[in-house]
């Protein structure tokens, strides 16, 4: 009912009247375009204008929702060939303001809105410029209208990305327009708020969302980069928070050169965002080995990482994967062990079983995950029963690394603590793990395994005495074996690439317990 009643009043003209400016002020910034291709997908292969057809671009029936959407967003317009006719565009422009002079559900909505305030103001060479003082002044009436519109809707918007994006296109609007720094003051409140709840005392997400963190110190430095070109004072906030997000993204991509797979990440194309940080002057450091509770430890061959952080509070998990303690190992610029990705598709399954700690390098028992997931009012999945690390030591030598961790998340359903010491030997390439499985009394009879999730490029083959497991990749050779365990080759699927999944495989270590306190001992060994 409340939302039939929402859609009246948004439909409304007394809506309408609500978010029509009553002054209307002159363009007087103009952002350039290649400040926003830290966040953009600008195609190689650029497009003419001249091959749109004007009088049913918006009207074409034959068009998905996906489709119409990005013809709306006109995120397109980064994508045009540079000779395209400024003309042309404006046609198109014009159109569009006749059909969407009022809000409609359908090309209003938030992330719609957010991005075709951006692109408009980012392009205004095609969309503005010669346009005429008719057309100019209609353009500035429905960018005006567009940012009352968001400041309306921001609180109502429940996925962050969105809101980011809302924020700042009303940012822009009020660095854009003369006399009408209202949008830029709102703006700078709403993204006070959204960092104040969405980020830790060190600066880096509560969810703990690797990818999360990239996407706002992107949006923080196109905002940064909007103050300084349009000779505005840099808020200091944003400053600070860029600086924090810095590290994070030092510690996760520049001193790694490859994307860790846990909560919610998939592999990006960070080179192209390298260039833009050089391009504008960036450069980030963290020479920290530990940062908000991943570990990473590495010499010029060689990386570990592992997770021994915490779940995060329950609102914060909505991305969050059951993989405490899982690890990645990495030799000479290829994953070995990788953890499986994550599944952001429309695929509620896929996304579930990507949550799993099943495909993560990490122990399981009974086919259950450390966390257990339940779902929100939103049908999205969420941590419901969450777990803590303990017992948490690093040590980072020359001829020895170290990380022993262990979680309370199989407490509560088995009685049992699982601890994990994964150990590095970097003259003689040898990896070392000791899974423990601890109890007050006696365990019963349980089933638990211990996967490693292979490289997809990975060739595995068992040795004829069963002892052994070979791995290939590329030109390297690994030997894995585990002396009073069986272990075995077994299918996966790998959620690495961004709404997409391919099949890999795992080596498998399998047993059941039957005393109080078990020790599952295995090695990874670099065949000469």
């Amino acid at each position: 009912m409340f939302d039939i009643l929402k859609k009246i009043y948004l439909n409304s003209i007394f809506y309408d009247k609500k978010i029509s400016p009553k002054i209307i002020s002159e363009l007087k910034y103009k952002p350039s375009s290649y400040l926003i291709s830290s966040i953009v997908k600008v195609r190689t292969k650029k497009i003419d204008i001249s091959n749109f057809t004007y009088d049913n671009f918006w009207t074409d029936k034959k068009l998905s929702q996906k489709q119409l959407e990005k013809l709306n967003n006109f995120y397109w317009l980064f994508s045009l060939d540079l000779k395209s006719s400024y003309e042309s565009v404006q046609v198109v422009i014009k159109n569009w303001i006749e059909k969407n002079y009022k809000y409609n559900f359908q090309n209003w909505n938030f992330e719609t809105t957010s991005k075709r305030i951006i692109s408009w103001l980012s392009n205004s060479d095609l969309t503005y410029d010669k346009g005429g003082d008719q057309f100019q002044k209609d353009f500035n009436l429905m960018i005006h209208k567009q940012a009352f519109h968001l400041i309306n809707q921001i609180d109502n918007q429940k996925k962050l990305n969105n809101k980011v994006r809302g924020v700042s296109a009303i940012i822009l609007v009020g660095l854009s327009y003369e006399n009408h720094k209202i949008f830029t003051f709102k703006g700078l409140d709403y993204l006070k708020k959204i960092i104040k709840n969405t980020f830790d005392s060190s600066g880096f997400p509560k969810s703990r969302n690797i990818k999360l963190s990239i996407f706002f110190l992107k949006h923080l430095i196109l905002i940064r980069e909007w103050f300084k070109e349009s000779q505005s004072e840099i808020p200091d906030f944003i400053d600070e928070n860029i600086f924090n997000l810095g590290r994070s993204y030092a510690f996760f991509w520049k001193n790694l050169k490859f994307d860790p797979l846990f909560n919610g990440n998939n592999n990006s194309n960070n080179q192209e965002f390298d260039i833009y940080l050089k391009r504008l002057g960036y450069s980030f450091k963290n020479d920290d080995f530990e940062f908000s509770s991943y570990v990473s430890l590495k010499d010029k061959k060689t990386n570990l990482i592992m997770d021994i952080g915490s779940s995060p509070n329950r609102k914060f998990t909505e991305e969050y994967q059951a993989g405490a303690l899982s690890f990645e190992f990495v030799s000479n610029g290829k994953k070995i062990f990788t953890n499986a990705g994550y599944n952001n598709n429309d695929n509620f399954k896929l996304n579930e079983i990507s949550r799993s700690s099943a495909v993560h390098n990490v122990l399981v028992i009974d086919d259950n995950s450390s966390c257990k997931f339940t779902k929100n009012s939103s049908s999205k999945l969420e941590v419901k029963d969450g777990l803590r690390t303990h017992k948490k030591n690093v040590s980072f030598e020359k001829d020895k690394w170290k990380i022993i961790a262990s979680h309370d998340g199989y407490l509560k359903r088995y009685n049992l603590i699982y601890e994990r010491e994964i150990q590095f030997s970097p003259k003689i390439n040898k990896l070392i793990g000791i899974e423990k499985l601890k109890s007050k009394k006696i365990i019963p009879n349980i089933k638990f395994d211990v996967r490693f999730h292979l490289n997809p490029l990975a060739k595995v083959m068992k040795t004829q005495d069963q002892k052994s497991i070979l791995i290939e990749i590329d030109t390297e050779g690994w030997r894995f074996t585990c002396d009073n365990y069986n272990i075995d080759i077994d299918n996966g699927l790998y959620f690495g690439n961004k709404n997409n999944y391919i099949e890999n495989q795992n080596i498998l270590i399998m047993g059941i317990t039957n005393e109080q306190n078990i020790d599952i001992k295995w090695e990874l060994n670099k065949i000469q």
